[in-house]
C-alpha cells in the first residue's frame, strides 16, 4: 500500500474487557477461536475492508501482543496500526481510542473485537452509510424470537417485535459528531449509537450479517470455533511481511535537555552530582534509546507506542521499568532480545569509571548483555554545548 493514500476513516476495536461471562480467566479478546484468538479473527474482517486507520485499545498488561497480533494481521499495512491502553469503563476505552484519531480522519467505526467474525463487505457498508447520510449508522438484524415482558417470574404481556432490532458492530460516526457526543457525555451508554443519539444526533439503521454475533459465552465461543473450523484464517500471503525464523536488527536513538529536578539518571543509575534531564519520565537517554531499539527489532512500534504520558505509572520511572515491560512485551510477542550495545554522547558525566556498572543494572533489567560505550562531539550540536545527552543504540532479537 503507498503511504500517499489518504486515510479518511478510522476503526477503533475495543479489545480491554474481561470477559467475566465468558469464563475463560484471560481478557476475552485474547482467547483462541481456533490457533488465533478473537481479536485475530476481528483484524482479519477489518483489513479486509477498505484501508483505514486501525486503533486497537487492549489491557495494559496485554498492549504489546495485541500490537503484535495487528502487526501480524496488517500485513503491508503495519503503518496503519495504532494500539492504546483501554480505561475501566467501555467508554473510557472508546475515548482513548478517540485521542488517537489521526487529524485527517472523517468517519470513525468503533468496533467490538468480541464480535469476531464480521466480514470486510460489512465493515465497508457502515462506512458508505455513514458517508451516504453524513451522520451515524449501526448494523441490525431483525429480532426473529417472540419477546415477552416478564414482572419477576411471572408473564404479563408481549413485546412488539415488528419496531426491534438487534443492534451489532461497527457503529459508523461522523469523526466530530461522536468527538462531540463524547465530550458531553455524563452518563454511561450500551453503546455508542445510544450515546450519540443521546446528543441529540440521528442514527440510522442497515442490514447486520449473521455472522455479527458477539462472543460473550462459552456457547457462543462453540458456535464461533464451529463456524471458523469451516473457513480458517489463510496464511499470510506474500507481500504481507511474514514473521522471518531469522535474527531482526533494530535502531534506536533518544536526546534530553538537561532541566529536570533531582539527580540525573543514566543508564540505570544515579549520578547525585550531575544536572537531571527533564522528561516524562527520569529522561534516562539510555534506556529510552535501547526501548525504541529492541521494539523496532522486533517491528513493535516504539517507545511513544507503549509508554507514551497516557501511562502515568511510567512517570518519573527509572530503566529498571522501561526495560523490564519491553521484556515482557518482546516475550509475548515472540522474540528475545540477543544483545544491544549503546553509545552515549555527552560531556558529562565521566562515564568509564561507572561503565561496568550500568551495563550490569541495564542487563538485569532487560535479561539480556547491554553494552555501553561513550563520547564526546568535540563541542558540535546540542551535546557539545552542555544542553543535554543522546544516546544511539542497535539492537538484536531473535524469534523464540
Amino acid at each position: 500500500m503507498s503511504t500517499a493514500t489518504r486515510i479518511d476513516t478510522a476503526i477503533i476495536i475495543v479489545a480491554a474487557g474481561s470477559g467475566t461471562r465468558l469464563g475463560a480467566g484471560e481478557p476475552k479478546a485474547f482467547v483462541g477461536i481456533d490457533h488465533h484468538s478473537l481479536l485475530r479473527h476481528c483484524l482479519r474482517g477489518v483489513f479486509e475492508a477498505g484501508p483505514a486507520q486501525v486503533i486497537v485499545v487492549a489491557p495494559q498488561d496485554r498492549a504489546g501482543e495485541a500490537l503484535a497480533q495487528a502487526y501480524e494481521a496488517a500485513g503491508d499495512r503495519r503503518e496503519l496500526v495504532t494500539t492504546v491502553v483501554g480505561g475501566e469503563t467501555r467508554q473510557l476505552s472508546v475515548a482513548a481510542g478517540l485521542s488517537r484519531v489521526w487529524p485527517g480522519v472523517d468517519v470513525v467505526l468503533v468496533h467490538d473485537a468480541a464480535r469476531s467474525l464480521v466480514p470486510g463487505d460489512m465493515i465497508d457498508r457502515v462506512v458508505a452509510a455513514v458517508r451516504e447520510t453524513g451522520h451515524g449508522a449501526i448494523p441490525v438484524l431483525p429480532v426473529v424470537d417472540t419477546l415477552k415482558r416478564v414482572d419477576e417470574n411471572r408473564v404479563v404481556g408481549v413485546v412488539d417485535r415488528s419496531e426491534l432490532a438487534a443492534a451489532q458492530t461497527p457503529q459508523g460516526f461522523r469523526r466530530d459528531v461522536l468527538d462531540t457526543a463524547y465530550a458531553v457525555s455524563r452518563e454511561e451508554y450500551t453503546d455508542d449509537a445510544a450515546l450519540v443519539q443521546a446528543a441529540g444526533h440521528p442514527v440510522v439503521a442497515i442490514e447486520g450479517s449473521a455472522r455479527g454475533f458477539k462472543i460473550t459465552t462459552p456457547a457462543d465461543l462453540l458456535r464461533a470455533r464451529r463456524i471458523v473450523a469451516d473457513a480458517p484464517v489463510p496464511p499470510v500471503t506474500a507481500g504481507a511481511a511474514p514473521r522471518t525464523p531469522l535474527p531482526r536488527v533494530g535502531i534506536g536513538t533518544d536526546v534530553h535537555a538537561f532541566g529536570g529536578t533531582g539527580s540525573l539518571w543514566l543508564a540505570g543509575i544515579e549520578w547525585p552530582d550531575e544536572p537531571a534531564l527533564s522528561g516524562h519520565s527520569d529522561g534516562d537517554s539510555v534506556a529510552h534509546a535501547i526501548v525504541d531499539a529492541v521494539l523496532n527489532a522486533a517491528g513493535l512500534g516504539d517507545i511513544g507506542s507503549h509508554f507514551g504520558t497516557d501511562r502515568p505509572e511510567f512517570a518519573g520511572a527509572h530503566a529498571g521499568a522501561f526495560l523490564a515491560e519491553t521484556h515482557r512485551i518482546l516475550q509475548a510477542a515472540g522474540w528475545r532480545v540477543g544483545n544491544v550495545s549503546v553509545q552515549v554522547q555527552a560531556n558529562s558525566p565521566r562515564f568509564a569509571p561507572r561503565r561496568a556498572e550500568a551495563e550490569r543494572v541495564l542487563s538485569d533489567a532487560l535479561g539480556a548483555p547491554v553494552s555501553v560505550t561513550a563520547t564526546t562531539t568535540d563541542g558540535l550540536g546540542p551535546t557539545g554545548r552542555s544542553e543535554g545527552i543522546q544516546a544511539f543504540a542497535v539492537a538484536l532479537v531473535v524469534p523464540v
